[in-house]
């Protein structure tokens, strides 16, 4: 994978957390940096890690699922994306608060994260520098919400969806471009 699909696929996987970060910031009634440190902290940690996770789990299904990788991958990133833009359009009130500790983190890290779970499966199948990948991840994702937070507290929640939006759109051409480079057609 060349880097600019990395990074691109990275700032994807990135703003379900961007998101998140956003309604922190929102709920905080004193931004500081070190509160943003620690929101980036936790988004970022857990999108560099579940690729990691992914990459393994999907190891072991390698040799079984070869001649279909591409079409996983592809259906996988698409699906999340399309996930992704369907929750930029629902309406109804994110549910956050301005606590930092691990029980209200951890879970939202968690849900913020599943995808890049997912994406590291696919990673096993094309074969990716696991190490190397979960870092970009992890680093722009820890950047992105430190941002989010500074936004959600700055600007309002008027960009959540517009993050959630992007983000589903970049992971679904990064699928495609999987499946087209496979078919031969890139």
């Amino acid at each position: 994978m060349d880097w600019i699909t990395l990074v691109l696929l990275a700032v994807g996987l990135a703003m379900d957390a961007f998101a998140g970060a956003i309604c922190k910031g929102l709920a905080l009634k004193k931004v500081s940096v070190k509160d943003a440190a620690v929101v980036g902290s936790w988004f970022g940690g857990f999108q560099g890690l579940m690729p990691v996770i992914g990459y393994l789990m999907g190891v072991h299904f390698q040799d079984t699922i070869v001649a279909v990788d591409h079409w996983i991958a592809a259906i996988f990133l698409g699906a999340i994306g399309i996930n992704m833009i369907c929750d930029a359009f629902d309406s109804s009130p994110d549910q956050t608060n301005g606590l930092l500790n691990f029980k209200t983190m951890a879970p939202l890290a968690v849900a913020t994260s599943i995808d890049a779970l997912t994406v590291g499966v696919t990673f096993a199948f094309l074969k990716v520098e696991i190490i190397t990948a979960a870092l970009v991840i992890g680093g722009i994702t820890f950047a992105l919400s430190m941002l989010g937070v500074w936004v959600g507290s700055v600007a309002g929640s008027k960009y959540q969806s517009k993050a959630e939006f992007a983000g589903g759109t970049v992971l679904i051409l990064m699928g495609i471009k999987i499946l087209l480079e496979h078919l031969g057609i890139l």
